[in-house]
């Protein structure tokens, strides 16, 4: 029973970062499952099966509270599922290791870039003239965050995510919800595709189902936050989530030594949580500006 609690419990905590962030369910649930001495593959392929009803789950609690942009949902859900049919069936044993690198570098700059652009830049007007990404650009984003979500343990959500939050005029609650809702096909496509390269053997059943319960309770839960939650506020925990596990990937990929972990996390953690509060200061401030322009 206390075995029973734990796994629910992660499946929880994982569910609800991913629903209300837009990423990490993969990266949360993988962790902690490594923690209890499961092995990698076997870890992997639970978590891709438990994400097929936590995605749906997902997107269902997403769409009720209005957090879906459907257009940009259909361009994105054929890509995404042929880069992580493809990535799972016939590249999952490629060394993904080796482009996580150049690709965390990337992403890295693009989370300074949605913390400044969410602090300093966001303003009602940007909301009232987006500038979405068009189907050219969506297919080829579709495509590469699909294929590494397959290939790398994890990429759907921490590729488009800032991808999309870094376009001006997107709501941060709309990217959140689009992608995770999106995620649902991606997650059915990689799962067909490890059963089809390495078959049933690596899922273990009780793993995936404490994983799938925990994170049902979490989605609906999540999806209210997103819809509450300031688009500024949302975009600054957004920003902090991709340069913290995006730093990690690359202190892992450049073999820095432990030492140095400690402190570095300390002052990614201490800026992101300045960070909120000056986006929390910035959200009390605004509607006495708006009364007094009035």
């Amino acid at each position: 029973m206390k075995k029973l609690l734990v796994f629910v419990i992660i499946g929880f905590i994982a569910q609800l970062i991913d629903g209300s962030l837009g990423m990490a369910y993969g990266v949360t649930s993988t962790t902690l499952l490594l923690t209890f001495g499961i092995a990698p593959a076997v870890a992997s392929a639970s978590v891709h099966l438990a994400e097929v009803a936590t995605t749906a789950a997902s997107g269902a609690s997403h769409l009720k509270f209005g957090n879906v942009d459907r257009e940009m949902v259909m361009k994105l859900i054929i890509p995404g599922s042929i880069g992580a049919f493809v990535g799972a069936c016939f590249l999952s044993n490629l060394p993904g290791d080796l482009i996580k690198p150049y690709v965390s570098l990337f992403l890295l700059a693009l989370g300074f870039y949605i913390i400044y652009r969410f602090l300093f830049l966001h303003s009602s007007q940007e909301q009232k003239q987006p500038q979405k990404l068009s189907k050219s650009q969506l297919i080829p984003l579709g495509l590469l965050a699909g294929f590494l979500d397959a290939t790398g343990g994890g990429g759907w959500g921490p590729i488009a995510t800032p991808v999309l939050l870094a376009k001006k005029g997107i709501e941060a609650r709309k990217v959140v919800g689009t992608v995770d809702t999106s995620e649902f096909a991606v997650a059915v496509s990689a799962t067909l595709g490890f059963f089809i390269s390495l078959g049933w053997e690596d899922v273990n059943w009780f793993w995936v189902g404490t994983l799938m319960l925990g994170g049902l309770f979490a989605a609906p839960i999540a999806a209210w936050l997103v819809k509450i939650m300031p688009s500024h506020l949302l975009g600054v925990l957004v920003g902090g989530l991709i340069i913290f596990t995006n730093v990690r990937t690359l202190l892992h990929a450049w073999g820095i030594a432990e030492n140095w972990y400690t402190p570095i996390y300390a002052i990614i953690v201490f800026g992101w949580a300045a960070a909120v509060w000056w986006a929390i200061r910035n959200h009390r401030k605004a509607p006495l500006s708006n009364d007094l322009a009035s």
